[in-house]
Parts: C-alpha cells; structure tokens; sequence
C-alpha cells in the first residue's frame, strides 16, 4: 500500500522548479556588445547582467571562455559560488560570440566573452582556483 502514496504524493505536491529570472531580449549577432550589473548567478558558467533592477532586462550569458562543472556535481555548487563571489554586483562588458555550432544563442542563453575591469571572467575564475569540467 505504502508504494501507492509515492505516486500520488508527486501528483499533489510536485516539485517547484526554480527558473532563472532573466528575461531580457538577448542579442542575437556576433560582435554585438552589451553590459550591465551582473544582477543573478544561474551556475559557474552562467549568470544575468541588467542595467536596472528589473528582471524583464536582463540578458541570460552563458560564459565562452570557462566551462564550469555542471551545479549538480561534486563541484558544482563551488564553482557557482565563486562566481558569485567574483562577480556578483559588478559591471561586466560583454561581447556575443558564435559557439562551435555557429549559433550565438544556445538554450535561451547568449553565448558571451566578458570582462571585469579589463581581464576576462574565465581567466579571473581560473585565477581564483576555478576548475572546469564542465558539457
């Protein structure tokens, strides 16, 4: 009996997936160049920058030059954490760039080389001990 209440626990009370706020209009070519607050980190690859508090703005970035262990790893959660710390409420240049498939946009994100006051992000984030490891 006790296997019937899993199921139906699920059903009555599933599990709230935690999305990334960001909802800003991504650019779409390579070479164009935005920047803004870096206002959400989404793992050690991935974070949101906007000009405003106002989520409706910002632009989704997955990082070009660092591929961070996926959050659900051993060392995930470290890698969006130092992130986070490095980046975290500082102003970030960007510029969209083309992954190896051409695209500039992959899963809602915009594929972008950034910099902190002049160094790119993934050199800081190896700099701070960042491994990758990441897909």
């Amino acid at each position: 009996m006790k296997w019937l209440l899993i199921p139906a626990a699920l059903l009555l009370f599933p599990a709230t997936a935690r999305a990334d706020p960001c909802e800003g209009r991504l650019p779409d070519r390579a070479g164009q160049t935005f920047s803004g607050v870096v206002r959400y980190i989404g793992d050690g690859d991935s974070l949101c920058i906007g000009q405003n508090r106002d989520p409706a703005t910002w632009i989704e970035v997955r990082l070009s030059d660092f591929d961070a262990p996926e959050l659900q790893s051993q060392t995930g959660r470290a890698a969006r954490d130092r992130l986070s710390t490095l980046a975290r409420g500082r102003t970030l240049n960007c510029v969209a760039v083309r992954r190896r498939n051409g695209r500039v946009i992959v899963y809602d994100r915009v594929i972008a080389a950034c910099r902190l006051n002049g160094q790119g992000v993934g050199d800081l984030l190896r700099a701070a001990g960042g491994r990758e490891g990441g897909n």
